[in-house]
């Protein structure tokens, strides 16, 4: 039997065609270390990719580090909490719009002894100068993070400042939400956290929450697709796919109905536009 060029080079693509699996259609995220280490991406991602077939790959790190990923163009969405630094990545051309999407707030843990005599207030700034003034022991993410800026913000409202003032009380981790909470835990040293990420935390050992309802803790997160004018590889269809669905009646209904133990960890806000 004769077999032509032709129907050789058919037979070999078809082989090629069986044993290549077909592409799999997926997304990166950089995000911050409190949507990963609340678990909240652990309950939202599986809901989304089984409606969508599109895989969502996470790169969790402080929000400063997850924007400066979004400007490298090594990410097709940022999904951050720091208004002012996200504003200010608006501001560069690096995202094309930016979309609210939820809030929870922080709160301010220490151990139960309490040696700057802070439990109970709701008076976030009144609390760190006391701590400042006990040189008690803090821990700080310190490391670019939504939470490393928000507890930056309420020192210096608090006219401390922190430069001058930090010393062998004042830890600088460099860590992500988690690694500081255990840091805190082992040191018994107090620590501002986000929180969903305190409410999964589990090695609390001393710890509780100690200052909380201040409106200055106030934690907003929002969404941006990163500008494929600037950065051409980003997947801008399946990004904003990704992020309509977030801000979406059921993307808020799933984000409002992750909770642990009970409790709400994230409240969607989408619609609220001055968010």
């Amino acid at each position: 039997m004769v077999i032509t060029r032709r129907a050789l080079l058919a037979a070999v693509l078809c082989c090629m065609a069986f044993a290549l699996p077909a592409q799999e259609k997926f997304i990166t995220v950089a995000s911050t270390t409190s949507t990963e280490q609340s678990g909240l991406f652990g309950y939202l991602l599986p809901i989304y990719e089984q409606q969508t077939g599109v895989k969502v790959r996470v790169v969790a790190l402080g929000t400063g580090q997850a924007l400066d990923v979004g400007r490298r163009g090594d990410a097709d969405v940022v999904f951050v909490h720091a208004r002012a630094a996200e504003e200010k990545f608006m501001a560069e051309g690096q995202g094309v719009k930016r979309y609210p999407v939820m809030y929870n707030d922080f709160v301010l843990i220490g151990p139960k002894s309490d040696p700057a005599k802070i439990a109970g207030s709701k008076d976030i700034l009144a609390a760190l100068k006391k701590i400042e003034a006990a040189q008690a022991p803090f821990v700080s993410r310190g490391d670019r993070s939504g939470t490393h800026m928000a507890e930056l913000d309420l020192w210096k409202a608090a006219a401390v400042d922190i430069d001058k003032s930090k010393g062998p009380w004042y830890r600088d981790t460099g860590q992500g939400m988690g690694p500081a909470l255990n840091t805190a835990s082992s040191m018994g040293a107090y620590v501002l956290a986000d929180r969903g990420t305190w409410l999964a935390f589990k090695n609390r050992g001393d710890l509780e929450i100690l200052v909380q309802g201040d409106k200055r803790l106030f934690n907003q997160y929002g969404v941006m697709l990163v500008n494929p004018g600037k950065h051409p590889n980003v997947k801008k269809e399946l990004g904003q796919q990704f992020i309509d669905w977030l801000v979406s009646p059921t993307g808020q209904k799933a984000i409002a109905a992750y909770k642990i133990d009970g409790e709400q960890l994230f409240y969607p806000n989408a619609a609220d536009a001055n968010a």
